[in-house]
This record gives structure tokens, C-alpha cells and sequence, in this order.
């Protein structure tokens, strides 16, 4: 919390999250920390005598507020950049929502034990620590998780989420991951690259040219956006849950940004994933299973897609960690930098962007890469 007007560090969010717990009949709960990531939010872990965990989520007010669903353009850059990305701000009430919808499609996101989005607080189901991530680095053979995690892909891809989500009393608009979304994700690359890796401000003329080449991709982005996209569809966002039958084998987490969006760009975020490896195998095997599921799909334009929101994709995920370190002094996500360097490599290798490499090999050249 912000410094209190008397210049000491407010207690009230603390006070807030005990009068919640108390209310919901949790005081008693032994509550431990869980790690972080780049959000807002934080969670711990709520134990209890002979009775299963919870979770505890808490989002405290502190971003710029979400998009609001009739905002133009313009109203869009004035509010800020969460409203220009047509991300969730947080919200408590899109994370229900949003896990209501998934759970009514036969999907594994947490059941809400109790919630009060105007305080920015939940308690959800505990789906255990069974991360996707954990369980690979610790030897599990990695390609049912992944066969699992595309099924669900294929499952999210048939069905037709409606204009707003509802579950819970809580509703929240679903919004289309539209032109000005895409774009401010990419050209924040333009912004924040430079300012760690030192290189010079890009010129005029290399912005224009940026811009004149993603301007077609995002196009095609938008008009291919129907299918609910999580957002954040990777090994550090999916749990293994063997217990459970089909697609209901991967839980889901961190899927309040979730935006109608093109089919591919949760393929790039669950095999573009800037935290670990994924092979070209891997990579390839995915794509074979979800366009065998899928056989109504074009194949050829499906890839071209993929390859191509990959790279913007990638590009985006740079700015991300890029601002992490360089913006808010957080250097751990340094070590994630070359490994989305050679996956937007990876893409561009498709002969159709040669035009966006040679971008990229004129204006930030290898040692720029790190």
C-alpha cells in the first residue's frame, strides 16, 4: 500500500483481507505466502484441519482501470495502457466470470469459494501444485501434457463465448483482442528495447517501416479473432490433474485477460513459452494434433498465422521483460530474454516475413539480441 497521508505505511489492505476471511468463516486458516510473478496479485495458501486447502487471491486497486467495452480509439490511449491492451486491470470479477464460463465448457478453472470484486479478493479451489512447468523440470515425460493442453485448445476453439461472461454475480465484457490491443503490445517494443539494451532511440523512418509491416498481420489478427483466448496459455499456467477424465486434466490459471482473439495465439504463447524450452518437435507435434482434431481448419493459412502473430507475439513478450528490468529494476527477467529471442527467430525463418527479418536484422543487430 501507498504511504498513509501521515507518511506511514498503511495497514488497511491487511485489515481488509482479515474482515473478508472472517466474514467467510477462514480467520482461523493458516495462511502461507505463495511466490509471485510480474502482477499485482498475490495469493497464499489457506489450511485448515481435515479440510482441503483454498487459495487465497488478493488484487489490490493499484493499475489503471480496464477497457471499457464502448470506448473508441482515442478514449482508449487516454485512459491508459491497460485499457488500450484490453487487459482485465486484475479484476476479481473477470476472474469469475471468466472461470464460470470455463468450468460450464467442461474445462478444470477453479470453483470461487467466496469473492468480493469490489475489495479485490477470492477465495478459489486449490488445484494443487502439480504445475506443468514443476512436473517437466522434474523428469515427467512432457508430451501428454502438452497432447492435454492442445486438446483443450481444440475444445475452447468450438465453442462460441458469448458477448459477456457470467458466473457468480459477477459479469464481465468479453472483448475482441482488436487492432490498437495488438498494436500496443508490438510497438512498445520499439519504446522499451532500446532503453535496455542501449541501443539509440529507433528513427522515424525504422518506426514507419515497423509499422507498415505488422499493420497487415494485425489486420488479419482482428478479422481471424473468434475463439476464446486465455492469454497467458503456458507451462507456468497449466496444472496436471490426472485424477480428472479428457480435457478436464489441465487446470487453469491467470485466465482473467481472456479476449476474443485469433486460434493461433495461444498456440504461441503455450509453445513460444519465454520460461522454458520448447522444442521444434514439440512445437510441431502440437500443431499436428490440434489441425488433426480440427480438420475443418486451413492448415496453410492456420501456420502463416501462427508463424506471424508468433514473431508480433514474441516481439511483445521482449517489451514485457525489457520493462520488467529496465523499468521497474526487476533483473531475473533478463534470463528469459534469449529464449524469446530464438523463438521470434524461429518465426521469422517462415520465407512469407522475410521483410520483418530483415528489420530486425538492420535496426537491432545480435549483440542488441541478449
Amino acid at each position: 500500500m501507498a504511504p498513509g497521508k501521515d507518511g506511514r505505511l498503511s495497514s488497511d489492505r491487511e485489515g481488509l483481507k482479515a474482515d473478508f476471511l472472517r466474514r467467510h468463516g477462514l480467520v482461523d486458516a493458516q495462511r502461507t505466502p505463495l511466490a509471485g510473478d510480474a502482477s499485482t496479485r498475490r495469493y497464499e495458501r489457506l489450511s485448515r484441519p481435515g479440510q482441503a486447502s483454498l487459495i487465497f487471491m488478493d488484487q489490490p486497486p493499484v493499475e489503471t482501470a480496464p477497457c471499457p467495452p464502448e470506448a473508441s480509439p482515442d478514449q482508449r490511449r487516454l485512459a491508459g495502457y491497460n485499457a488500450m491492451a484490453r487487459l482485465a486491470a486484475g479484476r476479481v470479477d473477470a476472474f469469475v466470470a471468466t472461470a464460470g464460463w470455463l468450468r460450464s465448457q467442461g474445462l478444470s478453472a477453479p470453483e470461487i469459494i467466496a469473492h468480493e470484486a469490489g475489495e479485490g479478493l477470492a477465495v478459489l479451489e486449490d488445484l494443487g501444485d502439480d504445475l506443468y512447468a514443476r512436473l517437466i523440470e522434474s523428469g515427467t515425460d512432457e508430451a501428454p501434457l502438452y497432447e492435454a493442453a492442445v486438446e483443450v485448445l481444440a475444445r475452447l476453439h468450438e465453442a462460441t463465448p458469448p458477448p459477456v461472461l457470467e458466473a457468480q454475480g459477477a459479469a464481465w465484457p468479453f472483448l475482441t483482442y482488436d487492432d490498437l490491443a495488438l498494436r500496443t503490445g508490438g510497438d512498445m517494443f520499439l519504446e522499451w528495447w532500446p532503453k535496455f539494451s542501449g541501443l539509440a532511440p529507433f528513427a522515424t523512418d525504422a518506426e514507419a517501416e515497423w509499422e507498415a509491416l505488422w499493420a497487415p498481420i494485425r489486420a488479419r489478427a482482428e478479422a481471424g479473432a473468434s475463439v476464446f483466448c486465455h492469454r497467458d496459455y503456458h507451462a507456468e499456467n497449466l496444472i496436471w490433474l490426472p485424477g480428472r477424465n479428457g480435457v478436464a486434466r489441465v487446470g487453469l490459471l491467470d485466465f482473467q485477460d481472456a479476449v476474443r482473439a485469433h486460434p493461433a495465439w495461444d498456440f504461441s504463447m503455450l509453445l513460444h513459452d519465454a520460461r522454458r524450452d520448447v522444442s521444434p518437435e514439440r512445437e510441431a507435434a502440437a500443431l499436428a494434433r490440434y489441425l488433426e482434431i480440427r480438420s475443418d481448419v486451413d492448415e496453410a493459412a492456420f501456420r502463416a498465422d501462427y508463424h506471424a502473430l508468433g514473431a508480433l507475439n514474441s516481439a511483445r513478450i521482449l517489451f514485457i521483460f525489457a520493462r520488467q528490468v529496465a523499468g521497474f529494476g526487476k533483473p531475473r527477467y533478463e534470463a528469459f530474454m534469449p529464449r524469446t529471442w530464438r523463438y521470434l527467430e524461429r518465426c521469422l525463418a517462415d520465407p512469407d516475413l522475410a521483410p520483418i527479418k530483415a528489420w530486425f536484422d538492420t535496426h537491432v543487430p545480435p549483440e542488441a539480441r541478449r
